[in-house]
């Protein structure tokens, strides 16, 4: 037996369970990813275990070269998951083993850390340092929310935001964090309890560094968030370039200008002109349709000029504040922070970005009708891949890497399949489960394909027909809130067992209370599609309400089909359909969760039968039994339905 494989062993064996072959499989090509420099991904199906399948080579990769792994994850619950109970295990294992003690460590970005110096009031309390809420969460903070915040900050031991509970909202919680752009560093009288820096100086003496795919985008820029790593691990790998465009999208809107003048204002300066330039901004932005942006007007181009002309103004004046002053020096910091990011955005609005197709302008209405410019860099591959992963091995894992049977068009986002890159391998270690006879996969072919409006009652009555036959025990995933609020009122007029609806409480409250309810159902959108664990028989049925393509008039899916175009491809099969593959395999993917999970999975669009890509989409989902029987599948639904009733 290998150190590797006695390792594995003794971990599976602390939660006592067994090593799977697919697990196995993926330790060892991990670990040969690692020893050799090299980019691998790895397709690891739910109940593979893949946690301890990259963690297990990464630790004694670790401890024997004393080298560093930057391990990824794209929700905060794998981050818990690993923190509290995986990690150590496995840290031990390599301890009894080894000899070696592996040190772990969570980094975070720096405003999901409380300041404490703002916490107790150190820091300007003004509208411009929630400016970007305004507009969405309204004028006014709670106060009893921010009492608490503040309360809590004073007593906690980490300072994260996760630890705060029960939470509080973005906008509260900006009255207890910044930005690091906005931090004064080294003049901070509270610089040895500071949180963030407690977490940084944690993970640069870590040999492994768990982190998210935010942090990874940041880093991606050259900005040095992260310690330096000898490698990187990303679970949840199918979400990594989203999570990273969305990192980098920028945003710009009135009340970021008039929040800023505030600012100013209040550190002794003149405002320089920013409240004209706002209201500037919203007449001409007013004009513009809510769209992507391909040309810059004139009225827009004059408008973003003497925006930063100002900017460049204050940025003088500010830099004559003075910084004996303790306030003063936090003001300035903040300010010159702010003008820092407004001058970045108007030049690149007004550099060559946009009519090069190298960055995504659109324009957006805020809740109060107040126009919003938005900037995001239309491909992060290159980022990416020259930013994180050259020159150190990638291990990118998720139970859905592949799209249309191929790790191609994944690796092509990534980057991997860049010449800097090196060589790259694409494993799929399978599943222990079965779902051919697990599942079954019902397309209801002969309901009416759903047009621009949504769907009629004929696809309403058959989600009720569905959830009747299988007496509840449904997970109900719609492509729109509108979709998800119509069908979950309907359905109520029409059952007897419970409806659940995303929107009516908070989502781990409406899962928490759709889990304890065998003959509930949960209605939702795109939060319930992805990392919903509801394993046995209280999820026996996933509904899918429609083929989930991005939105048609989405600007950053429109650039990117146009670019895939412009060189020859096909823009709806690269960036549409492979969307849609990956939505349905992860939608899918929240059916069957154990080895001894039963149930069906219905797809009420017939195009996944007819479509000329259907079995492009099909060969991204698992392979279930199918049938468009609709008989049949109510026969089956209340076959399930009694069997669970009898156990």
């Amino acid at each position: 037996m290998s150190t590797i494989d006695d390792i594995l062993i003794r971990v599976v064996d602390s939660v006592g369970g067994t090593a799977r072959e697919g697990q196995t499989n993926m330790v060892h090509a991990v670990l040969k990813a690692l020893e050799n420099d090299e980019h691998l991904m790895v397709q690891a199906g739910t109940g593979t275990g893949k946690s301890f399948g990259y963690l297990v080579p990464a630790m004694y990769w670790s401890a024997q070269t004393g080298q560093r792994a930057v391990i990824s994850t794209a929700t905060l619950a794998l981050q818990r998951q690993i923190m509290t109970n995986d990690a150590p295990r496995v840290a031990e294992a390599v301890r009894e083993v080894t000899g070696s003690h592996v040190d772990v460590a969570l980094l975070k970005g720096w405003n999901n850390y409380v300041c404490l110096r703002k916490a107790t009031g150190g820091y300007p309390e003004e509208d411009a340092l929630l400016s970007r809420a305004e507009g969405e969460f309204g004028a006014t903070a709670t106060g009893a929310e921010v009492v608490r915040a503040r309360d809590w900050a004073m007593t906690s031991d980490t300072g994260d935001r996760d630890d705060l509970v029960p939470g509080v909202s973005e906008r509260v919680w900006a009255q207890v964090s910044i930005p690091k752009r906005e931090c004064i560093g080294e003049k901070c009288p509270v610089r040895q309890s500071c949180f963030p820096v407690l977490a940084q100086q944690a993970a640069a003496e870590a040999d492994i560094v768990v982190t998210n795919h935010a942090m990874l985008g940041i880093a991606a820029t050259g900005v040095p968030v992260l310690p330096d790593a000898h490698a990187y691990i990303v679970d949840e790998g199918h979400e990594l370039v989203e999570r990273v465009t969305s990192q980098l999208t920028r945003s710009l809107s009135s009340y970021d200008l008039t929040g800023l003048a505030r600012l100013l204002r209040r550190s002794g300066m003149a405002g320089a002109g920013l409240d004209d330039i706002a209201e500037e901004l919203n007449e001409v932005l007013a004009d513009l349709p809510e769209q992507r942006i391909t040309k810059i007007n004139q009225a827009l181009s004059d408008v973003i000029a003497r925006l930063l002309g100002k900017v460049q103004e204050a940025g003088e004046e500010a830099s004559g504040l003075s910084v004996k002053d303790e306030d003063l020096a936090v003001a300035k910091q903040v300010i010159r922070s702010r003008l820092g990011e407004l001058s970045e955005f108007c030049a690149d609005l007004l550099g060559d970005g946009i009519s090069e197709e190298t960055l995504v302008a659109w324009k957006t209405e805020l809740n109060d009708d107040v126009g919003a410019l938005y900037l995001a860099p239309l491909d992060v591959s290159a980022s990416i891949a020259d930013g994180l992963f050259e020159e150190r091995p990638a291990v990118l894992t998720s139970a859905t890497l592949m799209l249309g049977g191929s790790f191609e068009p994944m690796a092509n986002r990534i980057g991997f399949t860049f010449p800097s890159q090196g060589p790259w391998e694409g494993i799929d270690v399978g599943s222990p489960f079965d779902p051919a006879t697990q599942g079954v996969l019902y397309v209801a072919a002969h309901l009416p394909i759903p047009g621009r409006d949504g769907y009629g009652h004929e696809h309403l009555d058959e989600i009720v027909d569905l959830i009747e036959a299988s007496g509840g025990g449904a997970l109900c995933l719609f492509t729109s809130k509108n979709a998800a609020t119509r069908a979950a009122e309907y359905v109520r007029e029409r059952i007897t067992t419970p409806v659940f609806a995303q929107g009516e409480d908070q989502l781990p409250t409406l899962i928490e209370d759709f889990m304890d309810d065998d003959a509930a159902s949960l209605f939702g959108t795109m939060s319930l599609w992805q990392g919903v664990d509801v394993p046995g028989h209280t999820c026996r049925l996933v509904i899918i309400d429609r083929i989930p393509f991005p939105r048609p008039n989405d600007p950053l899916i429109q650039a990117r089909q146009r670019v895939v175009e412009k060189n020859g491809g096909n823009g709806f099969m690269t960036v549409a359909a492979a969307h849609a593959a990956l939505m349905l395999a992860q939608g899918a993917g929240r059916l069957l969760r154990r080895t001894t999970d039963r149930g069906m999975v219905a797809v009420l669009d017939q195009r996944l039968r007819t479509a000329r890509y259907a079995n492009y989409l099909l060969a991204s989902m698992p392979a279930m039994w199918p049938t468009t029987n609709p008989v049949q599948a109510r026969e089956i639904l209340r076959r399930l339905r009694d069997a669970g009733s009898a156990d």
